[in-house]
Formats: structure tokens, sequence, C-alpha cells
């Protein structure tokens, strides 16, 4: 478990501030009229925040060296 969370650790740290950007922009930009399917509602903008962060996230993550490498 140690393992992944220190692998993946970009990915997660992407993920939460994905969410709280999501929230953010629900919060501050969002639709006002609640014609918009995903900036209506915060439970919809959330998910799409979280897999932008992660996404961003595994983008930024520096590459492993190979043990060959080292």
């Amino acid at each position: 478990m140690k393992n992944f969370l220190n692998k993946r650790k970009f990915e997660i740290i992407g993920g939460l501030i994905g969410l709280l950007g999501g929230y953010l922009y629900w919060r501050y930009v969002g639709c006002v009229s609640g014609t918009c399917p995903i900036k209506a509602n915060w439970y919809t903008m959330l998910p799409y925040g979280g897999l932008f962060g992660i996404m961003l996230g595994g983008i930024v993550k520096p590459k492993e060296k190979r043990k060959s490498e080292q």
C-alpha cells in the first residue's frame, strides 16, 4: 500500500487539488440559471475537477529511473 501511494503521490495530490478547484469553480463561476449540465451542481463538477487534477498530476510526475541506469 505504501509503495502504491509513493508511486502515485503526484496523481493523488493533483486529484485533491482538482476536487478543490472543481468546487471553487462551481461556487464562484458556475452556472447561475441551472441549465448547464456539468456546472449547475457541485456533485457533478467535483468529479470533473478531480479527473482533470489526476491527469495533470500524471503529466507533472517525474519519470522513474530504470535499475540498469542507476
